[in-house]
């Protein structure tokens, strides 16, 4: 490992936060805690998403490795202990010095804090452990927190971190073990899982102790997520997904989050990207994760053993319902909210709202527009008061080729061949 000597704390930071950015962090906070008047800052639940991470993702967080040594030799990653790239480790202090100066400067909401793993898993947590402690305790910081736990750690520190943080994430890495034996052979799933339940178990104990006692102190209050690695192993997006499917129903997830894979090592056993990173796939992965969180649907639904991959150039729920076009079209003025949440061009609060609408009168596709559906999809699925928008053919091929001519079912990032990075980073430590 090249390990730099006497830095500067800029120069920790450029590499650190560049280290960060294969880490995905783009959600809100999930948790409000108001400011006491005696610490500094606060966690606003409504969102944690302001600026652009250095991999193109909005955040408003600090977001940073506390080192990027490490002792492990994972195919896929940057930091591993044979890669030849420039180390560094942060102190606590370090950390929360950063911290508390980027706070001041309004140039952060919160601290998103992973890490490689340093000597052992055991002393890369208590590090991390004195970090939070000193920020919540010392410098009474009271803004939002997600920090990685470290499998293999001991229990105990994870749990006293967890009281510390708003919401804790450990890395699945790979959707499957085989692919987790191949690429990372120093990490097993069972040493993931393992923190993963007792992190959800102490989570359910917690909300007991707070219902009985108000000020009982919170654990992990925005809950927890992981990340997943896509493009590195050849798993279907059906295997993908029923892995997704299963860490919420069987971990209560707030989220999984999917990284398209970027080719930094040149492993043989690492598959060749001429295209680059599969960010379409990535985004069509993200748009069924919120069909199975929101919309009811379940990924047998979506996919199959015959149909085991998403179609790239239309989004799940188009593709859903041009499968099922016996389902359509459906009368806007009588259909259920879950029936509604089904019809492309309908989200969760058009779906709310036409609910609402319609009981003082009759809904028209002026009406719709109004409140907020997206007709150039919805159009060919639904009728009001018996009768369609256009004369339109419910024919599968017929409405494909329409939906297909819509430049948004493609991101306008991808659509343009790239996107360009931004890093809060870049605004330096002057006032």
């Amino acid at each position: 490992m090249n390990i730099q000597m006497n830095m500067s704390l800029a120069e920790k930071l450029a590499i650190l936060s560049d280290a960060a950015k294969y880490d995905v962090a783009c959600t809100s906070s999930g948790v409000d805690r108001r400011g006491n008047g005696a610490g500094m800052g606060n966690s606003v639940a409504a969102g944690i998403c302001h600026t652009f991470s250095a991999d193109g993702r909005c955040v408003s967080l600090l977001k940073i490795l506390f080192t990027n040594e490490c002792i492990f030799n994972c195919a896929y990653c940057q930091n591993n202990c044979n890669s030849d790239v420039p180390r560094a480790s942060f102190t606590p202090d370090e950390v929360c010095e950063l911290t508390m100066e980027f706070y001041r400067r309004n140039y952060i909401e919160g601290l998103f804090l992973s890490s490689g793993i340093m000597v052992s898993p055991n002393y890369t947590m208590g590090l991390i452990y004195q970090t939070l402690y000193q920020l919540r305790r010392v410098h009474q910081f009271n803004g939002y927190i997600h920090v990685k736990a470290i499998p293999g750690a001991d229990p105990v520190l994870v749990e006293k971190t967890g009281f510390l943080a708003d919401r804790m994430s450990i890395n699945l890495e790979l959707p499957t073990a085989e692919g987790l034996k191949k690429l990372a052979p120093y990490k097993s799933r069972h040493t993931i899982l393992k923190p993963m339940r007792q992190i959800q178990n102490r989570i359910t104990e917690n909300k007991n102790e707070v219902a009985l006692y108000r000020k009982a102190p919170r654990f992990v209050p925005a809950g927890q997520s992981t990340q997943m690695i896509i493009g590195a192993t050849p798993e279907h997006d059906y295997e993908i997904m029923r892995v997704a499917e299963s860490l919420y129903q069987k971990f209560d997830l707030k989220r999984v989050f999917y990284s398209a894979f970027v080719n930094v090592n040149q492993d043989a056993n690492l598959p060749v990207l001429p295209g680059g990173p599969p960010l379409l796939r990535e985004h069509r992965l993200y748009q069924a994760d919120w069909l199975l969180r929101y919309y009811d649907f379940t990924v047998d639904e979506l996919l199959s053993e015959e149909r085991p991959d998403f179609n790239i150039y239309l989004d799940p729920k188009c593709d859903w319902a041009l499968r099922h076009l016996e389902c359509f079209p459906i009368e806007i003025n009588r259909a259920d909210y879950r029936t509604l949440l089904r019809v492309p061009g309908i989200g969760a609060k058009s779906a709310q709202r036409i609910v609402k609408a319609r009981r003082t009168a009759a809904l028209g596709f002026s009406d719709l527009k109004k409140i907020g559906v997206v007709l150039k999809r919805a159009l060919y699925f639904i009728t009001c008061s018996g009768k369609m928008m256009y004369r339109t053919k419910l024919d599968e091929d017929y409405i494909c080729r329409n939906l297909i001519g819509d430049r948004t079912q493609i991101p306008r990032e991808i659509r343009e061949a790239g996107y360009k990075q931004l890093s809060l980073f870049d605004i330096g430590m002057e006032p």
